[in-house]
């Protein structure tokens, strides 16, 4: 099965209580009490799930890119040409963000993470009440519901701090107005919900490509790593490196997933236009190396990423009618890669800032994302259905090599995890000579160098700002060289200087209003 298709069911906005103020039942919803009453029901319920909350980030419109992208704006090391329009790029990136400001943008992240949490947890409720399912089904089904709920309250907590802990379904009007958990508590279930998908709930240990690309136990063990990661940095600073070692320890042991490696030329070196990375361009996703990726399909859900390939002023060139650098680099993010030995950083591999024309004319222009270029859909059908990846075999073994290093120290198993990544984009040297420059490091001096090579690799996944989140250093670079600082107080790329409140979002003034249980983050109380 290439793609998962989607029914999306309106389930208990209003149940029981509808009949108190409404003389009939709204002919485009369904009840709890109506529905999950066969095993297609609980399907359509989990598969609603797929594009409901956390994956929905990831999609967005040409001018205002996908709102993943929030957080690299912030980092300052992101640009979008349509910012002058798109003020949510320019109130994060200038650090000018307030809860009235920005209520619109994030309330609508807001409102579409907990529709996602509604949404499971109607199916958490009801999977094991549904006739028909099978346990191994039912236990599979909820895996993924109690998985997508863990994503998305993930996403809630490193967005805006403690948010208010929904874990049942809204039948009525009772407890409308929810307090803020504590960072702790809404990690506390992200941990039993993830604990429960990839221990309980019958997932297979297969990529998700060969699972008719469903949720698998790979995903589920990866972002229980990352999880653990997140929270044993900042805010939280609970430890959890052992636990996040463990977790991309076995995921890694399993043998299911791997790096890609690069062609080889005649000679035998390294073939630029088909290295990994151009691998990862063309295929519509990398079965052995992306873990979970969000699917697009023409004519359902196209892909805009294309339309982010290249700058406006080629749109002339192009089959659309507009393209817009919506994640175009800034200088900082592209000296943090190494202009001779970093192959990443070399012409069409991560970024590209030129095309030849069928008449050979070559086309220069601004640094633009190579990953996301799909030339059929660029010059033939303005269209395209590449699949995005959004956990990646690298990150998982960027989360052991630091796990495992400050929970066991600079071990030649950590050292191993980091050069097998560096390895792949430092075309000119050796295994051996990469293992060797990083070994005998100081724990701190190696996990720098992780969170070096999680600023390149990772670039294109959008941990840019969580990473600064959690660890509170800022990365300053120069020609492939990078110097972390404390974010705090330090100037970005468009003038603005970093305070403490920055770190987190404002609850969107909306929100506020709807829910006088809420409290504002500090900094932004007017």
């Amino acid at each position: 099965m290439k793609k998962i298709f989607t029914i999306l069911v309106a389930l208990g906005t209003f149940a029981a209580s509808c009949s108190d103020f409404l003389t009939e039942v709204p002919k485009d919803e369904i009840a709890p009490n109506q529905f999950f009453k066969n095993p297609d029901h609980a399907y359509n319920a989990v598969n609603a799930l797929y594009r409901s909350g956390v994956p929905s980030l990831f999609s967005g419109g040409v001018y205002s890119g996908s709102r993943i992208m929030l957080g690299p704006y912030t980092s300052g090391l992101v640009d979008n040409e349509y910012k002058g329009q798109e003020v949510h790029v320019q109130h994060t990136q200038q650090l000018t963000m307030n809860a009235v400001n920005m209520s619109t943008y994030l309330g609508g992240i807001w409102r579409d993470l907990y529709l996602g949490i509604s949404r499971a947890n109607n199916a958490i409720k009801y999977i094991p009440e549904t006739p028909g399912l099978s346990e191994t089904e039912g236990n599979r089904l909820l895996a993924e519901a109690r998985l997508f709920r863990a994503l998305n309250y993930y996403y809630l907590v490193r967005f805006f701090g403690g948010v208010p802990l929904i874990t049942e379904p809204y039948e009525s009007l009772d407890n409308l107005y929810v307090e803020r958990a504590s960072v702790a508590e809404i990690y506390d279930l992200i941990v039993s919900d993830l604990n429960y998908a990839a221990q309980s709930g019958n997932l297979p240990s297969t990529t998700m490509a060969s699972n008719g690309n469903r949720i698998t136990q790979g995903i589920a063990k990866s972002l229980l790593a990352e999880a653990y990661l997140s929270m044993t940095g900042y805010p939280l600073q609970a430890d959890h490196y052992a636990d996040a070692a463990k977790e991309a320890r076995e995921l890694i042991a399993s043998g299911v997933y791997s790096l890609t490696q690069h062609g080889t030329n005649a000679q035998g070196g390294v073939d630029p236009a088909n290295s990994a990375y151009n691998k990862a361009r063309l295929a519509d996703h990398l079965s052995n190396e992306h873990i979970y990726y969000f699917e697009h399909t023409v004519g359902i859900a196209n892909s805009g990423y294309a339309q982010w390939a290249f700058p406006t002023n080629i749109s002339p060139d192009l089959e659309y009618a507009i393209a817009n650098n919506a994640y175009a680099p800034t200088p900082g993010l592209l000296e943090a890669y190494s202009s001779t030995d970093d192959l990443r950083g070399q012409e069409k591999q991560y970024f590209h800032s030129s095309f030849t024309k069928a008449d050979g004319t070559v086309v220069n222009f601004q640094q633009a994302p190579h990953l996301w270029y799909d030339e059929q859909a660029a010059f033939e059908t303005a269209t395209s259905d590449k699949d995005l990846p959004i956990y990646t075999y690298a990150n998982v073994l960027l989360i052991a090599a630091e796990a495992i290093a400050q929970s066991e120290g600079v071990t030649a198993e950590a050292v191993d995890y980091l050069a097998q990544v560096r390895g792949r984009a430092y075309w000119k040297q050796t295994t051996e000579q990469i293992k060797a420059s990083l070994t005998g490091l100081s724990v701190q001096q190696f996990v720098a160098e992780v969170w070096k090579e999680r600023l390149r690799e990772l670039a294109f996944e959008f941990h840019l700002w969580f990473d600064i989140q959690r660890t509170r250093q800022f990365p300053v670079a120069e020609d492939g060289e990078i110097n972390f600082v404390n974010v705090v107080g330090h100037r970005n790329n468009f003038g603005a200087v970093y305070a403490e409140k920055h770190l987190l979002y404002p609850i969107p003034d909306d929100e506020m209003q709807r829910n006088p249980a809420l409290e504002q983050n500090l900094g932004y109380i007017e």
